[in-house]
C-alpha cells in the first residue's frame, strides 16, 4: 500500500495579466500549500478501481470519471503500461472550491504511481501528465511553493515558507470557474512583485475575486469576517473561489477565528503553511 498526501493549495497572490488566444488566461500566481488536505492510497495488488470515501466523498460518487482516473489512465499510456491499481481517495476537501482539490487529487495520483513503479516525480514524462491534466497540477506535482506563469503550469520554485498558521473557510456555495474568469474586466494591474513571498502576497491580489463576489456574494461576507479576526495577516480568496484563507501570526488565535466563523455553517480547516 502506498500513501500519498494531497494537500489544499492556495494561491497568495493570483494576477491575471491578459486573455489568451487559446481560451485560457496568462497569469502570475503565487502557489502556497497547507499541511492538510486529501490522501490518495495505491494497492497495485488490489482489485482494480476507484473507492471515494471522507467527508467530501458524497460529491464525486456519482463520476464515472474523474482526474484520479484519468492520472492513472495517462500514466498508463505515457509513461509505463501498468496494470490497474485499488485506489482510495479520502476527500476531505470541499470540491471544486479554488484549492486544487482535483489537481491535488490528481498529482498525487501520479506521484503514487511514480513510487510504485520507480518513475522519479520529476521525470520529464511525469510533468507532461500533469500539464495535461490541468493548470494546477504541475504545481500540485510539485507540491512546494512557486511562482506560478502561464496557465500556472510554468513554475520557479521557492525557499520554503515560514509555517504561518492558516484558517480555511468555504461558505459552501457553489461557483464556476469559467464563470468567474468570463466577469474578469480584462485589465492588466501588473505582475507578481518578486522577492520574499509573504511580502509579494501581501502586495498583491487576486483579480478574481470581484467577478466571485458577485457570482456568490457569501464570499464578501467570509472575506470581511477573516480580516476582521484578531491576528490576520492576510485575508483572501483562494483560486476562483469559494474557499477563501486567512494567514496569522499565531495559532491561538487562529482556532479563536476558527471557533468564531464555525457557527455560520461555513466548512473551516485550521492548518498552516507546509
Amino acid at each position: 500500500m502506498i500513501e500519498e498526501a494531497a494537500p489544499a493549495k492556495l494561491n497568495l497572490a493570483l494576477h491575471v495579466r491578459a486573455r489568451r488566444p487559446d481560451g485560457y488566461h496568462e497569469l502570475e500566481t503565487l502557489f502556497a500549500f497547507v499541511a492538510d488536505g486529501d490522501t490518495i492510497r495505491l494497492d497495485t495488488a488490489g482489485a482494480p478501481g476507484l473507492t471515494i470515501t471522507g467527508p467530501f466523498a458524497g460529491g464525486l460518487s456519482g463520476e464515472a470519471d474523474n482526474l484520479v482516473l484519468r492520472a492513472e489512465r495517462l500514466f498508463a499510456k505515457r509513461v509505463k503500461p501498468v496494470p490497474r491499481a485499488a485506489i482510495e481517495l479520502v476527500k476531505r476537501l470541499p470540491v471544486a472550491s479554488g484549492i486544487g482539490g482535483g489537481s491535488a487529487d490528481a498529482a498525487a495520483t501520479l506521484r503514487a504511481l511514480a513510487r510504485a513503479h520507480g518513475v522519479a516525480n520529476d521525470d520529464p514524462r511525469l510533468v507532461a501528465c500533469a500539464e495535461a491534466l490541468g493548470s494546477d497540477v504541475p504545481a500540485c506535482l510539485l507540491g512546494r511553493a512557486a511562482v506560478g506563469r502561464g496557465r500556472g503550469e510554468r513554475l520557479e520554485p521557492l525557499p520554503p515558507l515560514p509555517p504561518l498558521p492558516v484558517l480555511l473557510v468555504n461558505p459552501r456555495v457553489p461557483v464556476s470557474t469559467a464563470a468567474v474568469f468570463a466577469r474578469w474586466d480584462g485589465t492588466d494591474r501588473g505582475p507578481v512583485a518578486s522577492g520574499d513571498p509573504i511580502a509579494a502576497a501581501l502586495a498583491g491580489r487576486n483579480d478574481l475575486e470581484p467577478p466571485a463576489r458577485v457570482l456568490a456574494p457569501a464570499i464578501e461576507r467570509v472575506l470581511a469576517l477573516l480580516a476582521a479576526q484578531p491576528g490576520v495577516i492576510l485575508a483572501r480568496m483562494s483560486g476562483s473561489g469559494a474557499t477563501c484563507f486567512a494567514l496569522f501570526d499565531d495559532r491561538a488565535r487562529c482556532s479563536d477565528a476558527a471557533a468564531a466563523l464555525a457557527p455560520d455553517g461555513w466548512w473551516c480547516l485550521e492548518t498552516a503553511l507546509a
